[in-house]
């Protein structure tokens, strides 16, 4: 009598592991999804200091400008960063569907692309904080504030690829992932992102305080300009847990109608 190999299961951690290293194998390959972002974060990042840094430290006593605006500059660069432009392309081939037809575990289909999309954010923070530190930007939290400081942009930037995987998953369309970084400028500049929010026009002022951004831009800033601030940090931890639970929630719904469709 014969009988049917079949495929076992490896478990969530190993699934996880192997999607995940299919996916930082694939960035090598895909530079130009990577090195924009941080090219025009860093020139955005100077132009703004060379413009404006003047201005703003001649108006407030003991203001650092440039430290200020890094925030800013890192927000640009890691937003947006993900690789829901390749699980399109998964979906558009079918290797998504040959995928699904596997033992694998389908929370390990998307917990593997973000745990490769916050490793890509953590290392594209790096060269941001180096022209910073160029500029002569110094850590008054240390060692310790740059480390939680890229720990926060990482986990901002995989809060916000969330909503891109959605996207990916819903509509197997690459044009309408690609335009979902479009929904971040409102986000970014309706916020105290290139000037302190006591210096916006009232009604700006209303705004930004509704904004999410503002305060993970407050909780970054503080790590750089004041130390250690328990209450901007943790403000900013509730402002990305907040966006990350909703684009979280759509994510791995659209993950769920995927999985029903194949």
């Amino acid at each position: 009598m014969i009988t049917a190999v079949r495929p076992r299961p490896t478990g969530f951690f190993h699934d996880t592991a192997t999607i995940a290293g299919r996916a930082l194998r694939a960035v090598p390959k895909d530079l130009s999804a990577v090195v924009p972002p941080v090219l025009i974060a860093v020139f955005f990042f100077v132009v703004n200091v060379a413009t404006l840094k003047g201005l703003t430290e001649g108006s407030i006593s003991g203001f650092d400008y440039t430290a200020f605006q890094m925030p800013t500059a890192i927000l640009l660069g890691v937003t947006g960063v993900s690789r829901a432009p390749a699980v399109v392309l998964d979906v558009q081939d079918g290797y998504l569907d040959r995928l699904l037809l596997t033992p694998v575990r389908r929370l390990s289909i998307l917990v593997g692309h973000m745990v490769a999309d916050v490793v890509v954010a953590a290392c594209l923070t790096v060269p941001i904080l180096l022209v910073g530190f160029i500029l002569g930007v110094r850590f008054a939290a240390g060692p310790l504030g740059v480390l939680v400081f890229i720990v926060m942009a990482a986990a901002w930037s995989l809060a916000f690829a969330a909503f891109g995987y959605a996207i990916a998953l819903k509509t197997g369309n690459p044009a309408a992932v690609q335009s979902s970084f479009l929904l971040f400028f409102p986000f970014l500049f309706l916020t105290s992102s290139y000037v302190p929010r006591e210096q916006l026009t009232p009604w700006l002022q209303r705004v930004a305080a509704w904004n999410p951004v503002t305060y993970i831009l407050d909780g970054l800033r503080s790590l750089a300009l004041t130390g250690r601030q328990g209450r901007e940090l943790a403000t900013a931890a509730l402002a990305i847990g907040i966006v990350a639970t909703l684009s979280m929630a759509m994510c791995f719904r659209a993950l769920a109608g995927r999985v029903k469709q194949a």
